[in-house]
């Protein structure tokens, strides 16, 4: 780790769980953190980190541009967003292993995954299977560390429209405590926040392995980010 804190590259900093990590690292000296993305991300106040702007094709060079001691990777869209599943696996499975097939060429040894609950090489479901799909290529890269984060629905405000999405967060937090109990927790909703923050503390561990963190423990590291 360099001085001035770990460098993280994040992937993904115009997404909801991006700019969370981003607002999140504000006013933090353990970490610094470098952007890799398609367009230059707003910058929360204070924010303490740079953007290095490409197009796809070039992220591999900017991510060893950055110089990062972990990789944090929160790319992710919809099949409706993408506009069509291939497109969606575009991103979600072959630009996610691009980044990290460039990190691990650059000599990062240590990655995290914003993923999704319920995400299963097998799934019946095409969303769900194509995030096992890209948790499996990302761990055959090898890096020392590998974490995987699993939330299931995300709260927080997003840049662009999600009508259905957005009902949905309102009446989460009532499903969450009437009913996902048990063996259901792991499908309980989450704010984008608490993902970020959790992300910020994982970064920080150097004990190899790979491992996976649903809600429960996304809101456990979450808490131990909030101590430092």
């Amino acid at each position: 780790m360099e001085q001035g804190g770990i460098r993280i590259c994040l992937v993904g900093a115009t997404g909801l769980v991006g700019s969370s990590v981003m607002a999140e690292a504000v006013g933090r000296t353990d970490v610094r953190v470098i952007g890799v993305g398609r367009r230059e991300a707003v910058l929360p106040p204070g924010a303490r980190m740079e953007m290095l702007v490409g197009e796809p094709i070039d992220w591999p060079a900017l991510v060893r541009a950055a110089r990062a001691d972990v990789l944090v990777c929160a790319l992710g869209t919809t099949i409706k967003a993408a506009g069509s599943r291939e497109q969606f696996r575009a991103i979600d499975y072959d630009l996610v292993r691009f980044v990290a097939e460039g990190a691990r060429a650059a000599g990062v040894e240590r990655m995290a995954l914003v993923s999704s609950v319920g995400a299963e090489r097998g799934s019946g479901n095409f969303y769900l299977r194509v995030k096992g799909e890209a948790e499996a290529a990302v761990e055959r890269l090898g890096f020392r560390r590998f974490d995987v984060l699993r939330p299931s629905l995300l709260r927080g405000r997003r840049t662009e429209p999600r009508p259905l999405e957005r009902a949905g967060q309102v009446m989460a937090p009532l499903v969450d405590r009437l009913v996902l109990h048990g063996r259901l927790r792991r499908f309980r909703s989450i704010p984008a926040a608490a993902v970020a923050r959790a992300a910020l503390a994982l970064a920080g561990q150097e004990a190899p392995g790979r491992f996976v963190h649903e809600h429960d423990a996304l809101r456990a590291w979450s808490q131990r980010a909030c101590r430092k």
